[in-house]
């Protein structure tokens, strides 16, 4: 499960363009605290703070106890803004975790087992369908990620939400399918080959079965277009007299 981690902040005083950009002239970042029974309050972090909070990776499914002058509250990220050109924060929205309430995050999918899989063994692929996967979560049991064995998955076999275990509360988005997690398909050069042995046990067929519309054996006359055939014992009708 998420650790709570800290991070001290300070109160800031009035919103806007101004504020905000006086924070940052002084190496603070601008933030404001939302949600809850609470109403929203504006604040300040240290940059340097929240950048180390940051590369840790997954900061927007981090807890956070929010330490404003004393007072603790319980926060998860919820939006990070950077700067286009310097790639640093300017902006972070915090969201308040009040006693039982529920998050929507997405969460990283990693995998093991894969020195043990029979499929990949054999030269296949791990197809990974989902690297995160969306999951409403209950704010103490927040995972880090969802890890998904394929230690006995083998060649065309897959893994779906259904087989997962996820920990207690913690549901997916999506209801009422079993989707794919990740599969196991055959390498490159076996399909080309499977492909190959397929257009080759066609070609046979394909050359004894008579053409559509072929023409006729070499000597035979072919019928005028839209001539009709003489009924059976029926004789030739004289020819014309050529006009003198």
């Amino acid at each position: 499960m998420a650790q709570v981690q800290e991070l001290k902040a300070e109160a800031r005083e009035g919103r806007g363009k101004g504020p905000s950009y006086q924070a940052r002239q002084k190496g603070l970042i601008p933030a404001i605290v939302y949600g809850g029974k609470g109403e929203p309050v504006t604040v300040n972090v240290d940059g340097r703070t929240l950048e180390r909070h940051i590369e840790k990776g997954s900061f927007l499914t981090t807890l956070l106890m929010l330490d404003v002058g004393g007072r603790k509250t319980r926060v998860i990220p919820r939006q990070l803004q950077l700067d286009p050109v310097s790639d640093r924060p300017v902006h972070v929205d915090f969201m308040r975790l009040v006693e039982g309430a529920k998050v929507r995050l997405e969460i990283p999918v990693h995998f093991k087992g894969q020195g043990e899989s029979p499929g990949l063994k054999k030269g296949g692929v791990l197809n990974v369908v989902r690297h995160e996967m969306e999951l409403i979560c209950p704010a103490d049991k927040i995972p880090n990620e969802v890890l998904v064995d394929v230690s006995k998955l083998d060649i065309n076999e897959s893994i779906h939400i259904s087989a997962l275990t996820l920990p207690e509360g913690v549901k997916p988005t999506i209801r009422g399918r079993d989707f794919t997690v990740c599969s196991i398909v055959a390498p490159t050069s076996v399909i080309e080959e499977q492909r190959a042995a397929a257009a080759a046990a066609a070609a046979p067929a394909a050359e004894a079965a008579p053409a559509e519309g072929a023409a006729p054996a070499e000597g035979a006359a072919a019928p005028a277009a839209g001539a009709a055939a003489p009924a059976a014992g029926a004789k030739a009708a004289p020819a014309a007299p050529a006009k003198k």
